[in-house]
């Protein structure tokens, strides 16, 4: 995959992060307190994949704090980190994926994604996630470890669903037609 970072970059970042923001509300509960199904998380993993570690992560990072701040009136640092994390992880592979060539949707493409953003998750929210809480918020470890472990297997389905779903529909039908395109 080429380093190139332009217009379409910048545009993906706008755009995922309001998109990320505007879906911060849409919440479906867990059993946990405090955490729940967000199908914000598939247009990160979606753009990670399109666009590359860049855009995934800064989507993340940008549409959690934001919408924290926005929704919540303060930022959970402990589990903004965690969304960067698991937008560069996805991006890093996008040039594999090649959904922006419209070859998303073969049976390797779509396990390929997937097995990275299981890794992602389980990195972000087993991993990551738990331990800034402990160190940052000196929140009890059994409490933040089950949130970790339950954000972990909402986020691979939320993902693995509507993430691969939006990678398959875009590289059949968007891939080929992109609007953006350089001027004279």
């Amino acid at each position: 995959m080429k380093s190139k970072f332009g217009i379409k970059e910048v545009v993906a970042i706008g755009i995922g992060t309001a998109l990320f923001v505007a879906l911060t509300e849409i919440q479906i509960p867990t059993p946990i307190p405090n955490t729940y199904l967000q199908p914000r998380m598939a247009i990160m993993a979606f753009l990670a994949a399109v666009f590359g570690p860049i855009v995934g992560g800064l989507v993340g990072l940008l549409g959690h704090a934001l919408g924290d701040a926005m929704f919540y009136g303060s930022v959970w640092w402990s589990w903004v980190v965690p969304e960067g994390v698991v937008g560069v992880v996805i991006g890093l592979f996008a040039a594999k994926y090649a959904v922006k060539e419209g070859d998303f949707g073969n049976t390797k493409t779509i396990v390929l994604f997937n097995v990275m953003q299981v890794i992602a998750n389980a990195a972000a929210w087993i991993l990551v996630a738990p331990v800034l809480d402990i160190v940052v918020y000196a929140e009890p470890a059994n409490k933040v470890f089950i949130q970790g472990v339950f954000a972990f297997i909402g986020n691979i389905l939320i993902i693995g669903i509507l993430g691969t779903l939006l990678c398959v529909g875009y590289s059949k039908i968007g891939a080929k037609s992109s609007s953006l395109s350089k001027e004279d």
